[in-house]
C-alpha cells in the first residue's frame, strides 16, 4: 500500500507587524522617559510621605553631602548668566568656553577661586571625589550667599530645593537654613525619598 505524502508547509512567519509594535514601543518609551540628572554628589536623602512634586525648570539647589559639603546648581538655562554674576561679584570674568562648559555642569562645588581651574579639567576629572571640595558656607567666607543672590537676579521666579544626606550634621543644614533667611528667602523645599504610610490597623 503505498504511503500517503503529506504536502509541506512553508514554516516561514511574517515578522512585519511585531517588527512596528516594537518600534512604536521604542518610540513610546524614549518620548515619555525622564533621564537622570547627573548631580555633583551622590545623596541619600531622608524619607518622608510628603508626595509634593519639585519643579523641573526654575529651580535652583542647594546639596549637602554626609561630610558637610554644599554643592549649588540651576536649572540649564540661566547658568551662563549665573556664572557671569557670580564672577562679577568677585571681579572675575570667564571666557566663552568656560561659561559654555560651565551650562552642562548640573550642580558644582568648589570655591569661587578655584572655578577657572575646576572648568578646565575633563569631565572625568570633575567628577572625582577629590575635586568636589564644597563652596564655602561659613561665617567667614558665604560663598554660598553670593550664588543664591547672584541666581534670584538670574531668575527672579527660581524656587528653592534643599538636598541632604540623611548623615549630614544638623549644623551644616542649620547654616544653610540661615544663610537662605539672610537674604530673606524663607521659602524653600526639602527634597526627600518617599515613604510609604504606615498602614492603620482597626481592631
Amino acid at each position: 500500500m503505498p504511503k500517503v505524502k503529506i504536502p509541506r508547509k512553508s514554516t516561514s512567519v511574517d515578522m512585519t507587524a511585531m517588527c512596528d509594535v516594537a518600534f512604536l514601543l521604542l518610540n513610546f518609551f524614549m518620548l515619555t522617559s525622564n533621564f537622570t540628572v547627573k548631580e555633583a554628589v551622590l545623596v541619600s536623602t531622608p524619607s518622608s510621605i510628603s508626595e509634593i512634586k519639585i519643579p523641573e525648570v526654575s529651580i535652583m539647589t542647594i546639596i549637602i553631602d554626609k561630610d558637610g559639603k554644599v554643592f549649588f546648581g540651576i536649572d540649564g538655562a540661566k547658568r551662563t548668566e549665573l556664572l557671569k554674576t557670580v564672577g562679577e561679584s568677585y571681579q572675575m570674568a570667564f571666557n566663552d568656553k568656560e561659561l559654555r562648559t560651565y551650562s552642562l555642569i548640573n550642580s558644582s562645588g568648589v570655591p569661587i577661586e578655584m572655578m577657572k581651574q575646576y572648568l578646565e579639567l575633563p569631565m572625568e576629572e570633575r567628577d572625582k571625589k577629590e575635586n568636589a571640595l564644597g563652596i564655602p558656607a561659613d561665617s567667614v567666607d558665604n560663598q554660598l550667599k553670593v550664588w543664591i543672590k547672584s541666581a534670584r537676579k538670574v531668575d527672579i521666579k527660581a524656587k528653592i530645593a534643599i538636598k541632604a544626606d540623611q548623615n549630614a550634621t544638623y549644623a551644616v543644614i542649620k547654616n544653610v537654613m540661615k544663610t537662605l533667611q539672610d537674604l530673606d528667602e524663607n521659602k524653600y523645599n526639602l527634597i526627600t525619598s518617599l515613604e510609604k504610610p504606615a498602614e492603620i490597623v482597626i481592631p
